[in-house]
């Protein structure tokens, strides 16, 4: 049986004519609504031969098309990238911004995310440009340029609510993990970490990367120590560090990603917030934890 979940954008709603007739051309067996006008699953005995068509058509209406080889079932490991993914930002970002060479590393940070440079070298020629920088500077952009993705409080609440364990794995740097970790209830948090000498940054960060391929061994590691198989972890990312951790859950989710990673991916949530994940796993809305 093969499942098709459709999700909308947060100030969009699901076109009921436009539903209907995929419903009649896909001959559907079920419909279920996750929740009315915004999230609805379709029961399909077979993969419709142009799905590709019709996941084009369906985002010209703010909609994302995703499928699953059985009835959706909740995870029980999230493993979820920081920057881009469960805060609006890219720290280091912010944190060259604040020390005036913004430009640059924005754009060097640009080309890593798409994979276009290697991202444990990107990072240390980033992180140099903040040499001699006051560690304050982390403190300032913590408290005043950070914001949560719409929707990851309630991805992390109903989730470990019902009964799973969540891992904050970044590239980014561990005062950021630790705070967004302790936010958001992450159960563990990894990170990298800036080397600071003399509460000054040394423009140095501290070895082994916590990259791509870290970011894939967290996963296998997680899965081994709780004795949770890999097809029950639920991985999102959004950029080209995360694509072997994608690779490796069970469902792997490019969320609002980089285009060399939504190219990648099986699963893509372009318009939707992070609760599309919790539709993903045939959550319904009546089961969401508001904190």
């Amino acid at each position: 049986m093969i499942t098709a979940i459709l999700t909308s954008a947060p100030d969009a709603t699901l076109p009921r004519q436009r539903l209907d007739q995929l419903c009649l051309d896909w001959a559907v067996d079920d419909m279920t609504w996750l929740a009315r006008n915004e999230a609805v699953m379709l029961h399909l005995s077979h993969m419709p031969d142009d799905h590709d068509r019709r996941w084009a058509e369906w985002q010209t209406e703010q909609v994302d098309l995703n499928f699953t080889q059985t009835a959706p079932t909740p995870k029980r490991i999230l493993i979820a990238d920081m920057d881009g993914t469960m805060i609006g930002q890219e720290c280091l970002d912010e944190l060259a911004e604040m020390a005036g060479v913004g430009d640059h590393v924005r754009q060097v940070t640009a080309r890593a995310m798409n994979g276009e440079l290697d991202f444990d070298d990107a990072l240390r020629e980033r992180v140099l440009l903040l040499k001699n920088q006051p560690a304050t500077l982390i403190d300032r952009v913590l408290k005043e340029r950070i914001s949560f993705m719409s929707g990851a409080a309630i991805l992390l609440a109903t989730m470990r609510k019902h009964g799973a364990y969540a891992a904050l794995v970044s590239g980014g740097f561990t005062p950021f993990t630790q705070y967004v970790s302790g936010q958001l209830g992450f159960d563990e948090h990894h990170g990298n970490a800036l080397i600071i000498a003399d509460d000054t940054l040394t423009g140095d960060v501290a070895n082994p990367i916590n990259g791509k391929e870290s970011k894939r061994q967290i996963c296998l590691d997680l899965s081994a120590r709780l004795h949770i198989p890999l097809s029950d972890i639920l991985a999102v990312g959004d950029g080209a560090n995360d694509l072997a951790m994608l690779d490796t859950a069970g469902m792997g989710v490019a969320f609002r990603a980089k285009p060399v990673v939504a190219a990648a991916s099986r699963w893509r949530i372009n318009h939707g917030d992070l609760t599309a994940l919790l539709y993903l796993q045939g959550y319904q809305k009546d089961d969401f934890i508001f904190p």
